[in-house]
């Protein structure tokens, strides 16, 4: 009798794969995967190829978002300047026609300016208007 002696199946793992099976990892990081417009592809391509070191589409993307996360975004939005003016001077003419007409021109100034800007204790709590830096919130 002779007994050939075969070597074992190696056991599956949950999965249905064996240990070792697939393409091995390229890094410790997980795959992002992003849909870029050819136009931004093109960009991208271009600053790459204007790098000293030339780096591939992969690593000219993660040096970008880099770039990106680092540059410091303004604390606001930035707003058209005529507009802001357009807006103080459409509310000047509605509290020109509420204000009491006889009363003096200081006053009426004074009415004006306190009716635009806000009382004070508001100030400090209006998001559109700069913070003021001795104070502490």
């Amino acid at each position: 009798m002779y007994y050939i002696h075969m070597r074992k199946a190696t056991s599956k793992k949950v999965g249905g794969k064996r240990p070792g099976a697939g393409r091995p990892s390229s890094g410790a990081d997980p795959v992002t995967a992003i849909r870029l417009s050819a136009e931004l592809r093109g960009n991208v391509d271009a600053w790459a190829a204007a790098q000293d070191d030339e780096p591939g589409r992969s690593e000219a993307i993660r040096r970008l978002v880099e770039l990106g996360l680092k540059a410091k975004a303004p604390a606001r939005p930035v707003s058209k300047p005529g507009r802001r003016l357009r807006a103080q001077e459409l509310a000047t003419k509605a509290i020109e026609k509420i204000i009491d007409s006889s009363a003096p021109p200081e006053e009426r100034a004074q009415r004006r300016r306190r009716l635009t800007k806000g009382p004070p204790e508001f100030r400090e709590d209006r998001v559109d208007l700069p913070k003021a830096k001795g104070k502490i919130s």
